[in-house]
């Protein structure tokens, strides 16, 4: 195969946009979410057995599908909907139950990748992740579980990222140069 045909095949591979990691909030949100079903499907089960009235019986069923609608559910579909996606190129990230946002970062930008921990997210092994890009204001990507290994991801990533541009720039400035490039000549 001649150079310029290992080139071009070897092109498309290079451009392929892989999945590197998809990330949720630590799953430790849902815990009181979870408590809170437990507690409201108690006190609903006791009061309904222990209220004479047939409207107090119907005004504990409502206060409790609120409860757990409100308390449960919306938590829980916030946190399923809420989600970052890390590629060989960006980052992207997706949030919304009603309205979807999606932010892209792209990793040819350059930032910088910093982690914040409380000793609540320190004792579950979680963190905050902040990209800094330089601009208005710092995306933070929060209570990522395991945030040391997010942050050298990104940093790689980034990295292999600026080499490769500097690699497209030189060869861009040397054919603006005039400088000749010979095919399979020796």
């Amino acid at each position: 195969m001649s150079p310029a045909a290992s080139q071009a095949a070897a092109q498309p591979a290079a451009s392929v946009e892989r999945v590197v990691a998809r990330v949720r909030r630590h799953a430790r949100m849902l815990i009181l979410p979870a408590v809170l079903l437990i507690a409201t499907a108690g006190v609903a089960t006791y009061a309904l057995a222990a209220l004479p009235e047939p409207w107090q019986r119907i005004a504990v069923g409502g206060v409790a599908v609120l409860v757990i609608v409100f308390g449960c559910v919306l938590p829980l579909l916030a946190w399923l909907t809420r989600r970052v996606t890390v590629t060989t190129r960006r980052i992207i990230l997706r949030s919304g139950v009603f309205a979807r946002v999606r932010q892209e970062l792209l990793h040819s930008r350059g930032y910088d990748v910093t982690i914040r921990r409380t000793w609540v997210q320190s004792a579950f092994g979680s963190g905050d992740v902040r990209v800094n890009t330089g601009h208005d204001h710092p995306v933070v990507i929060r209570d990522v579980p395991g945030p040391f290994q997010l942050q050298s991801a990104l940093e790689e990533l980034m990295e292999h990222s600026h080499s490769i541009i500097a690699e497209r720039r030189r060869a861009e400035q040397s054919m603006a140069d005039g400088d000749t490039v010979v095919w399979g000549g020796r």
